[in-house]
């Protein structure tokens, strides 16, 4: 059976999966570890009645302006451009962009901006919230907390480089943080303590799901409480894990894993030739701006 040698065709092109929810969580844009042009290339690939963000979208803490890459941009561009055809996006606020809670409560089009959300869905009602709540750093020590992202973005970057060389000897990749968080017992732990918590206060207020972000850890799991059982399901990451939460009537909640996608993996030598809507997203900033007054009906 022969393998595919010629480029991909492009994903606006192909006939995109309908889904009732789709939640992505921790994209981090604005720092080197965030595959901006992979989230791209899975949102071209659904077609979502209600888009939830669920916080650390834009780095906040992180952002430069030294350093916002056109594939960035084209992602926020996408977003406006959903918005605009109709496509229900609730921007959920985190840790790292925290800086939006002040704007809760805002309504621009098919564009909610919140803390949080609950959707009322044919296999229970969800409840959705980024999660940095339950963080204990960020409750006292935030500058701890912050000083920690700095830490990780490097260790990101410094995975970049490493897998460049492993890409050059033939070798697969690895992830650095991903293991040094494996290895830790009170990461582990953690983790534990952030389901167990977040199941329980679902549990109380009478949800049966709790949908989360926050950890970088994408999970879909079930709980028993004193009140019954509720679903703890976890977005992941656009930096290590590349997961989102998909729903439909038809299956429920489910885990999409990129990296598992046999469509988003394109031969070695492939390359996308970017599309017209991306290269919009390339323009000035008073053009660009100019273009997504005008989508969401403002000029």
């Amino acid at each position: 059976m022969s393998t595919p040698t010629g480029p991909l065709p492009e994903a606006g092109r192909r006939k995109k999966r309908r889904l009732a929810v789709a939640v992505v969580s921790d994209v981090h844009l604005g720092t080197y570890g965030c595959h901006a042009a992979e989230l791209l290339r899975y949102l071209k690939t659904i077609r979502p009645q209600v888009l939830v963000l669920n916080g650390d979208i834009v780095d906040i803490w992180q952002f430069s302006k030294n350093y916002w890459p056109a594939s960035h941009m084209r992602v926020v561009r996408y977003l406006a451009g959903l918005a605009a055809k109709g496509t229900r996006i609730c921007y959920l606020t985190g840790n790292h962009d925290e800086l939006l809670r002040k704007f809760a409560g805002l309504k621009l089009g098919h564009f909610q901006l919140d803390n949080k959300l609950v959707l009322d869905l044919p296999h229970g009602r969800t409840w959705l919230f980024h999660g940095d709540v339950f963080d204990v750093s960020m409750r006292h020590a935030r500058w701890l907390a912050r000083l920690g992202g700095k830490g990780y973005d490097l260790l990101i970057l410094l995975n970049r480089l490493v897998n460049f060389g492993l890409q050059k000897l033939g070798q697969p990749r690895v992830a650095l943080s991903k293991a040094v968080k494996d290895r830790v017992k009170s990461a582990v732990s953690l983790v534990s303590d952030f389901e167990q918590t977040a199941v329980g206060i679902a549990a109380d207020n009478g949800y049966r799901y709790v949908a989360c972000g926050h950890i970088h850890q994408p999970e879909i799991r079930t709980l028993t409480t004193p009140q019954g059982e509720v679903t703890y399901l976890n977005s992941g990451d656009w930096v290590e894990n590349l997961t989102a939460l998909e729903y439909t009537a038809d299956t429920g909640w489910t885990l999409y894993r990129y990296a598992e996608d046999p469509l988003m993996q394109p031969p070695a030598d492939a390359a996308e030739p970017p599309e017209a809507t991306d290269l919009a997203a390339d323009a000035a900033p008073a053009t660009l701006l100019a273009g997504l007054l005008a989508e969401f009906k403002l000029k």
